[in-house]
């Protein structure tokens, strides 16, 4: 299994201390360790590379900020022009295929900027996961939202598989207008 970050983004939302040039994945928060950092360390063990993809602007961060932790990356992948998850997803597939042996491989793709405190439910969940993707299937991670907000998608979970994981049944994105969320 691949691991891949995506460590893309504007460095709008936490301005001013996030900005262009420096956005929240390269800061400390909530640790000493940077946001991207932190993602780093939380999947060791779990895969046999890693790949950052991240813009011509913060290679050098990404590098830096591995070597500074002693974390060899497997590549640092650079999107040419920032265009959200899928076309980052498609080049992080494209890469590990370039450089997989003619097995498709197997990723396990996040983002950079996520807190995940309980690492070893964090790893607990890839192995279900990894079972899934496995037998063939896509897997999404999600958490229970404490709130609607339309920043966010929701995925309406289905009949549990026996090992943790649950069929999706749909997935509803909320519009500025809607207050409520009904799955």
């Amino acid at each position: 299994m691949r691991a891949v970050i995506m460590a893309g983004g504007s460095g709008s939302r936490l301005w001013p201390s996030s900005r262009g040039l420096y956005p929240k994945q390269f800061l400390s928060i909530p640790n000493q360790e940077t946001m991207l950092q932190a993602t780093l360390s939380r999947v060791q063990g779990l895969s046999n590379s890693t790949s950052v993809i991240c813009n011509e602007e913060h290679r050098f961060i990404v590098a830096q900020q591995a070597q500074e932790m002693g974390e060899k990356l497997g590549s640092i992948i650079l999107e040419p022009v920032g265009k959200n998850t899928a076309p980052a997803i498609a080049l992080a597939a494209f890469d590990a295929l370039d450089s997989s042996d003619g097995a498709a491989p197997l990723l396990l793709v996040m983002a950079a900027d996520h807190v995940i405190e309980d690492v070893a439910a964090f790893h607990a969940a890839v192995e279900v996961a990894k079972v899934q993707a496995e037998a063939g299937k896509v897997v999404t991670f999600g958490i229970v939202p404490e709130s609607p907000h339309t920043g966010y998608g929701y995925i309406q979970r289905g009949v549990e598989s026996g090992d943790g994981a649950y069929a999706a049944v749909s997935y509803t994105h909320l519009r500025a207008h809607e207050t409520s969320l009904h799955l």
